[in-house]
């Protein structure tokens, strides 16, 4: 069986609540990116299933796949306040491509045990015989973690 979903998990000594407004907030979402590929974003803070905003990417950064710069639109498919979010995007690549990412967030004694997934299991076939998935590697989510650890912790 192949893999088709990363999840990695680290304590952050910072509340749900502080973790979720960073989380929420479409600068927030370039502000930890560990791929390099965010390079802005616009719209205000989501607030609920079906809520969107844009963020301009760039590939270079990858250097995988020859896109250049482009804009992806994040669609939030989960959302508990302080607990879970997640999302898919649309995109230059038409139909959605369907991966998803995301973030659950648990108390803990030193603040937020904070999971962050990629799940690709439910994409098309035609994306999956493309052979580019993953688009980042597990250790993109952990090295994204670290960024939310500094930037979240006092």
């Amino acid at each position: 069986m192949t893999v088709e979903r990363f999840e990695v998990q680290r304590q952050i000594a910072a509340s749900p609540a502080e973790i979720f407004t960073l989380l929420r907030s479409p600068e927030g979402h370039v502000t930890i990116d560990s791929s390099g590929m965010l390079q802005s974003a616009e719209g205000k803070p989501v607030n609920g299933v079906g809520d969107e905003f844009v963020v301009h990417m760039d590939r270079e950064s990858l250097n995988d796949f020859p896109m250049g710069k482009y804009d992806v639109t994040v669609i939030i498919t989960e959302f508990e306040q302080d607990a879970h979010l997640e999302w898919t995007i649309s995109g230059a690549i038409q139909p959605p491509i369907e991966h998803l990412y995301g973030y659950r967030l648990e108390p803990s004694e030193i603040g937020t045990l904070v999971t962050s997934y990629y799940d690709w299991s439910k994409i098309a076939p035609r994306y999956r015989e493309a052979g580019i998935f993953p688009i980042i590697p597990e250790s993109a989510l952990r090295a994204t973690l670290g960024i939310l650890a500094r930037t979240v912790q006092k």
